[in-house]
């Protein structure tokens, strides 16, 4: 299979595209590299040493033998060139990661919420846009995120898989109907992927294009079997308040013995899954595409749920390291529960990675590694969700 990876040098994408090269299949990265400029912008880098594109492409092909295309291209801002790829190349399938991924990031400024919401929607509608005008038969699998969902969902029933039954009562009688489950966001970024479930809907109808949409929890982990062949393909390793993910940020930050930052109760429940799923998901789904015709297939893309303070206490249990209360940036309940359906990736064969120590030494030992390239000072979430907030004294310190 021909696959596009729109957004295949970043966190997720990177993984993947080995992943599926590895696999046999004919894999093309178009990236704009907007992640390592927002690292220059943020004064950060990953813990982990990132080379270029071209080195890391060379790498995989001096060690495996295969080869992976890359174009620096912006879907957002260059319609024209991801049309004219869509012709040539004749891809058979896109995965698309190519959005801002950050919640936090999201809600920092004015700037980064316009951008976020210019970058996303618009680098969505115009992959949506190029498969019509090309004409071409080609399946679009979308990274998403449970974010959609919020986290107002109670109650014994699990969060569907994109979608809820629900009864309209009429005056001749109730009318059963199947919608979009409602969407909840709690940031910008959450709000991005809210609005490109309703594209997908509106293209999977008008222009019959198969489209899954990932609902998919945070990602944790940093290694998969491709990136950890060689240093030149290791995979970003986000540990700063804007970019990381709360248990790498935990792992990181007991490398170097900096007390574990839960910001509020930690009540707040969350699902994950490893980086090393993720990339397997990505093929399930790739290899198993709705019909043409057919409506967008949903699936939720986690493999656990944990509450935020019970991770830290774990890894408090794990390391010695003290964990540390502090202000919570986001505007959120303080508890929930998270009960999610997620049947349908164990029923094509996902054969789920969950928390275990082992996992959790490896991520530590690369952050004991690389623990000279961490700067402490942007350990602290500081992104703040209502304006006034930042002058908490614990999040300006």
């Amino acid at each position: 299979m021909k696959v596009l990876v729109i957004g295949g040098d970043g966190f997720c994408g990177w993984p993947t595209a080995l992943y599926l090269s590895d696999q046999g299949h004919d894999v093309i990265v178009a990236d704009n590299l907007s992640r390592r400029t927002i690292d220059a912008e943020l004064g950060i880098e990953s813990l982990t040493p990132i080379r270029s594109m071209e080195e890391r492409v060379a790498a995989w092909k001096e060690i495996t033998g295969r080869t992976i295309g890359f174009v620096h291209l912006d879907v957002a801002e260059e319609y024209d060139r991801l049309l004219e790829i869509f012709r040539t190349d004749t891809p058979d399938a896109v995965v698309h990661f190519g959005e801002q991924r950050a919640a936090p990031y999201s809600m920092r400024s004015d700037t980064t919420k316009r951008y976020t919401v210019d970058n996303n929607v618009r680098g969505t509608h115009n992959v949506l846009a190029a498969i019509v005008e090309a004409g071409k038969d080609i399946a679009l699998v979308h990274l998403g995120t449970m974010g959609v969902y919020g986290y107002g969902w109670s109650g014994s029933a699990p969060i569907p898989e994109g979608y809820l039954t629900v009864k309209v009562p009429t005056p001749d009688g109730d009318l059963e109907r199947e919608i979009l489950h409602p969407a909840n966001p709690g940031s910008v970024y959450h709000l991005t992927k809210t609005l490109d479930q309703l594209l997908f809907a509106f293209y999977a109808a008008n222009d019959q294009i198969r489209i899954t949409d990932l609902h998919q929890g945070i990602v944790w982990g940093t290694q998969t079997d491709q990136t950890a062949l060689d240093e030149r393909l290791i995979n970003r390793f986000d540990y700063d308040g804007d970019y990381g993910t709360v248990l790498n940020r935990f792992l990181m930050q007991a490398a170097i013995g900096h007390p574990l930052t839960v910001h509020g109760t930690g009540g707040q429940t969350r699902a994950f899954i490893h980086i090393r799923d993720t990339v397997r998901c990505i093929e399930i789904a790739l290899t198993n595409p709705p019909a043409a015709g057919d409506k967008v297939m949903v699936f939720n893309q986690v493999t656990e749920t944990y509450r935020v303070r019970d991770l830290a206490e774990l890894i408090s249990g794990l390391t010695g390291v003290e964990v540390a209360n502090l202000p919570n940036p986001r505007r959120e309940a303080a508890e929930n529960e998270l009960n999610v359906s997620r049947d349908r990736f164990v029923a094509l064969g996902l054969n789920a990675t969950t928390l275990s120590e082992g996992l959790l030494s490896e991520c530590r030992d690369i952050a004991q590694k690389y623990r000279d390239r961490a700067d402490t000072t942007k350990i602290i979430a500081r992104s703040v969700w209502r304006k006034g907030m930042e002058t908490s004294p614990d999040l300006v310190k």
